[in-house]
């Protein structure tokens, strides 16, 4: 009897908490703007998205060892040529994709600060997907489900071909699917673009001077 009394409280716990979180996700899908949220810096401090309120973003999850990772080079360019009209580029950290960001806060900022001389915010490492994926990025993938590879690129026709394998629907879900995927906010706190890895970064660069 209470094997059975236990079994039916645990039950009932866990539709509780799919509730709860069902719901949760869909309190941070519908909320009006990014600067309703608070992430952390590379050393644990709050950081308040409404600090950036009238600026135009570009919100990135990196990775240092990826074959993504020189874009550094390119985002650094981005916010050398266009912060003083009121752009900012916002790294965050992501080691969900093939582990290939390893290492704590500190170890990455030295490393892209080093290789790169990246100067734009830095934010702490977070997961992106999954049941421990920061509020922000629930948020910003709900605006701008997944675009697509560019499969006419042979990095992106290769990935397409990976997720396919694995999942012959992976497109019809916004999760993020690799190091790199930005989302370029307008001053207004809205999601204007989804770009994806394999996105030229010619292209990128004319989607925040449009925005700009």
């Amino acid at each position: 009897m209470k094997n059975k009394i236990f079994i039916t409280l645990a039950a009932a716990a866990m539709m509780l908490f799919g509730a709860c979180k069902q719901n949760t996700e869909a309190t941070v899908a519908e909320t009006d703007n990014i600067y309703q949220f608070t992430v952390l810096d590379g050393q644990g401090n709050d950081v308040a998205m409404s600090d950036f309120q009238g600026k135009v973003l570009l919100v990135v999850n990196t990775a240092t060892q990826c074959g993504f990772t020189p874009q550094y080079e390119a985002l650094q360019t981005l916010y050398t040529k266009y912060h003083g009209q009121g752009f900012e580029v916002l790294d965050f950290p992501c080691n969900q994709f093939g582990q290939q960001a390893p290492g704590s806060n500190e170890d990455i900022h030295a490393f892209c600060t080093g290789t790169y001389n990246t100067t734009f915010p830095q934010m702490s490492k977070i997961d992106v997907n999954g049941d421990s994926a920061a509020a922000i990025f629930v948020w910003l993938k709900a605006q701008a489900p997944f675009g697509g590879f560019d499969t006419t690129d042979r990095i992106g026709a290769y990935l397409d071909q990976m997720f396919r394998q694995q999942d012959s629907l992976y497109d019809q879900n916004p999760d993020i699917k690799w190091n790199f995927t930005k989302f370029l906010v307008d001053r207004e706190g809205n999601v204007v673009r989804r770009l994806e890895p394999t996105t030229p970064m010619s292209e990128v660069e004319e989607a925040v001077a449009a925005a700009l």
